[in-house]
């Protein structure tokens, strides 16, 4: 798309992109450029937002943007970053990468942590869908427990996905970088700030923003956000940032939710309020968002003292 003049920052992903109505992933990557502002050089995974936004010869995208492989967005960051050295352009704007959970979590998983490793002053930012929702909802290592799924499907022997959710903040944290974070797309005020952390940050940041499918998880168009801010309330989505390796900075949920408030307004839980032994894999559910709002809870109030 031809940019005449100067663009608003809240005109650097444009209207007009074939994403779905109420799509998460799209109201997370608007705000995310809200929060970086033009400078920065832009490099996207195959996936949901690479497709809608890019059909030839049109492009949602008025910032540099590169379109990568699901599995090397990171590789392809990391010789931009170092490209920008070497001409002695690096103040002209962060290397970012935006990619769902497939290319991140998964495929694009090795060279992540290689752009980690050597210490690419690179902000790497996943919109976490919770599946391979481009290519007709698989299941991904971000999927949650119990979700149905076309490759974990619910039915007579089985209750869906039956993996935990890989916890990437923790992996990431686990190579020394200096920010890792995770937000959501239900609290704005929230991402920005984490946003600009990350690209304020001399080498490599990690975020990863929870951005609701509402096709894939199956729930109404214009529920995106509530749908956001109850996997918060209910425990099963935690926001904090880990800084030079301490966790902090927690969001305290006072008096969480239960997750069945969560859980059956999504097509993907439907089966668990109708399957014989449904009852108990909420509870198994339920018994993981507590434990994790009490884990949380006693960092929060261990930092307030």
């Amino acid at each position: 798309m031809e940019n005449r003049g100067e663009t608003r920052p809240l005109d650097l992903f444009s209207s007009g992109h074939r994403a779905c109505a109420g799509c998460g992933p799209a109201l997370t990557i608007q705000a995310i450029l809200r929060a970086t502002g033009a400078k920065v050089f832009v490099v996207s995974a195959t996936g949901c937002m690479e497709v809608v936004s890019s059909q030839y010869p049109q492009s949602a995208w008025n910032v540099p943007w590169i379109h990568s492989l699901f599995e090397n967005s990171a590789a392809v960051a990391s010789g931009i970053e170092v490209a920008l050295k070497v001409l002695g352009r690096s103040d002209d704007g962060k290397v970012v990468v935006i990619a769902g959970d497939g290319g991140t979590v998964d495929i694009g998983m090795q060279a992540i942590s290689g752009m980690f490793e050597r210490g690419h002053d690179i902000c790497y930012i996943c919109y976490d869908n919770e599946a391979y929702m481009n290519t007709g909802n698989q299941r991904s290592g971000s999927t949650p427990y119990d979700a149905s799924t076309t490759t974990s499907p619910a039915g007579a022997k089985s209750f869906g996905n039956d993996r935990p959710k890989k916890d990437m903040p923790a992996i990431a944290a686990a190579h020394g970088i200096p920010y890792v974070a995770t937000t959501s797309v239900g609290y704005p005020k929230d991402l920005t700030t984490k946003v600009q952390k990350g690209i304020s940050v001399d080498g490599p940041a990690y975020l990863q923003i929870h951005a609701p499918c509402n096709i894939g998880w199956g729930f109404d168009s214009a529920k995106t956000i509530e749908i956001a801010r109850l996997a918060v309330e209910t425990g099963l989505w935690a926001m904090y940032e880990i800084v030079d390796g301490k966790l902090t900075n927690v969001m305290k949920v006072s008096k969480s939710k239960p997750v069945e408030e969560y859980l059956k307004q999504q097509r993907r839980f439907a089966h668990l309020f109708k399957m014989p032994g449904g009852e108990a894999q909420i509870k198994i559910i339920q018994d993981k968002a507590s434990a994790n709002v009490d884990r949380l809870r006693v960092i929060a109030e261990e930092e307030s003292r």
